[in-house]
């Protein structure tokens, strides 16, 4: 702790003599002054089908369904889905804007070149769960508070995870391709298809998604293990059944199915490269709904590819949306979609709520949960650093 607040006081420090683009760090105000805000929301279109359900809150259309809210109170609220390049529409609305809301499944990154432009802005918001799309050492050095809506989608990404773990062992899509194309080959998918119960499956990361996706496993029967920098607590590990294991890479070549539930940093960014890959077991079934940078790219293309790994699958990508020439879009046994896990209906509707309170809270001064912060007053959430 007094390592802590001595790297505080020493950003702080800093700041007090630095400048970004003539601005002092850190001291932009935490909440809200007095006045209109700008508020820009970037989310992705709906088209036609944002008027086919009214909960569908979290696209471009429907805005987190904030908007009457907002200009009631006599704020500007600007929404795009067109949020790359110099000459997006976002890019026109930096200079002024107050509050930037986005989301992982759009993410509009929030780099180092665009906070130093952002002379008004005061809250990042991620409506949803991950901030890795932002610049957090630039939005700590510049007193940014950055936060997100936490566990609005758990339950959301925990049960597809499931699903997916369901989809490989089964080898569920080669059976669903026959169909589509008036095909009848039992063989060609059964001498690859296995139960789930009885498999060791291991999760990278046991925060609160990979708590959800244990609880979930263990009506199937499996060999539980999951990789932390901290223990679970002894009466959720003896709920779960899992075990704890310290060493990841002692872990890896345990299990038939990996799950990836680890956030995104700099320490973590491609830290499945080729060398990590092969400790795993020949066939291994990997689920990645955490964030597609956790993975070396091309890595995975090639462990597919020699069926080192038997089934890919998950919904993160790196960069999103995916370029048409990503290469997991056309590698052999994958099971990709786009990043839809956490946007279900029941998770839209919790993060708009919890946007919304924090907007709210953002208005008149207060804090927001404590456990919503990744950015407060110069300091990184641990699970960020």
């Amino acid at each position: 702790m007094a390592m802590k607040r001595a790297a505080a006081t020493a950003i702080r420090a800093f700041a007090a003599s630095s400048e970004i683009s003539g601005s002092s760090l850190l001291t932009r105000d935490l909440h809200a002054s007095a006045g209109s805000k700008k508020i820009v929301g970037v989310f992705y279109k709906a088209n036609k089908y944002a008027a086919l359900n009214p909960n569908f809150l979290g696209c471009a259309e429907n805005a987190l369904g904030i908007r009457d809210w907002l200009e009631s109170q006599g704020h500007q609220y600007v929404v795009t889905d067109d949020k790359e390049g110099p000459d997006c529409e976002l890019e026109k609305h930096i200079p002024d804007l107050h509050v930037l809301i986005t989301t992982p499944f759009h993410p509009a990154y929030v780099t180092a070149e665009r906070i130093k432009k952002a002379k008004n802005l005061q809250l990042l918001l991620t409506a949803g769960i991950g901030s890795d799309h932002i610049d957090l050492q630039a939005a700590a050095a510049a007193g940014l508070t950055v936060a997100e809506v936490t566990g609005s989608n758990t339950v959301s990404v925990a049960e597809d995870e499931l699903m997916r773990i369901l989809i490989l062992v089964r080898n569920f899509l080669p059976g669903y391709h026959q169909v589509i194309k008036g095909e009848w080959d039992v063989a060609s998918i059964a001498y690859r298809a296995y139960d789930l119960e009885g498999k060791t499956v291991g999760t990278i990361g046991a925060g609160r998604i990979g708590k959800l996706l244990l609880q979930r496993l263990k009506p199937f029967n499996c060999n539980l293990l999951y990789h932390d920098r901290l223990k679970m607590d002894p009466d959720m590990e003896n709920q779960t059944g899992a075990k704890f294991e310290e060493d990841l890479d002692a872990m890896l070549p345990k299990c038939d199915i990996v799950v990836m539930n680890m956030p995104l940093t700099e320490k973590t960014r491609g830290m499945f490269d080729k060398e990590r890959i092969a400790k795993m077991k020949r066939g291994v079934l990997i689920v990645n709904n955490a964030r597609g940078a956790l993975m070396d790219t091309q890595a995975v293309v090639d462990a597919c590819s020699s069926g080192h790994v038997a089934g890919y699958s998950g919904d993160v990508w790196y960069p999103q949306p995916a370029p048409k020439d990503h290469p997991w879009r056309y590698m052999p046994n994958q099971a990709m979609t786009p990043h839809i896990s956490g946007t279900t209906i029941d998770g839209q509707i919790r993060y708009a709520a919890g946007t919304r309170d924090m907007l709210d809270r953002y208005f008149k001064g207060e804090d927001f949960p404590a456990q919503n912060y990744i950015v407060k007053e110069g300091e990184i959430a641990s699970q960020y650093r």
